[in-house]
Order: structure tokens, then sequence, then C-alpha cells
């Protein structure tokens, strides 16, 4: 088993500080349903983890704040499987990819500007459309 998970190449996250729960998932799967807690919840302490600066803290944050409760755990439930295992792996690449889409940083936008056809265009067939507009009114007498 691994001890940490690596999430880019600045950050890994030490095993320990992810908690998994188990319990019981609905849908199908028989009896088995009804036995086996094949659900599995993902915690992860983003406000008080040591593996984190603050930077990285302060991005998460911002970016998956939903997901965040008041406590700053970051919770991420797996059920897609009939098998707690693959749950739990299901969840664990699902953290994995949560953690590095937010921590990548995002391109600013550039402001481009219109080219000057473009606009002359514009012009040009809103002129038309008004001509068009005002031949319509005028009845011949």
């Amino acid at each position: 088993m691994m001890n940490s998970l690596k999430i880019n190449d600045l950050l890994e996250i030490p095993v320990s500080e992810v908690h998994f729960q188990f319990g019981r998932a609905g849908g199908p799967g028989g009896q088995n349903v009804n036995k086996v807690e094949t659900r599995v919840e993902l915690y992860f302490d983003v406000g008080h983890s040591p593996a984190l600066t603050e930077e990285q803290r302060v991005l998460l944050i911002q970016s998956l704040g939903s997901k965040i409760d008041r406590g700053g755990y970051l919770r991420i439930v797996s059920r897609e499987s009939r098998s707690q295992w693959k749950n739990r792996e299901h969840a664990t690449n699902k953290f994995i990819a949560l953690l590095a889409k937010a921590l990548t940083p995002k391109k600013k936008r550039r402001k481009t500007k219109r080219p000057a056809a473009a606009v002359e265009s514009r012009l040009e067939n809103k002129k038309r459309r008004g001509e068009l507009k005002r031949q319509r009114g005028k009845h011949p007498s």
C-alpha cells in the first residue's frame, strides 16, 4: 500500500491524513445491500492539513468551497460499485483529480479587440435593415 497520494509535482498527501468511513449503499445488489457496507466516504481536513502550504489551502478553499464543510473537511462519497475496495479506489482517484484540478493555476483571460472590419460590417447591416424598414412605411398615394 502507498504511504502518500501524489497530487502533483509539488504536493503529496500522506495516507494518514485521509480518513475513510463505510456505510450501506442503496440500489441494486440484492441481499448484499443489506449486509455489506460498500459505500465509501473519504474525509480530508483541508483546514488543518500539515501537508498543505497556506497558499494551497487558500486555493482549495476558494475553488472547492461548496464541497468543504464548516469544520474544514472535504468529503467525497463513492458508491458506484458493489465492492468496498473498488469504491475506496474510486473515491481516492476522485480526490486526487479534484485536488489536482483545484491547484492548477487558472489562465488569465486576455481582452481582445473586435476587428474594425467586423464593426464596419455590423453597422452596414444595421443601416441596410433600417432603410428596408423605412421603405415599408411609405405608401404611394
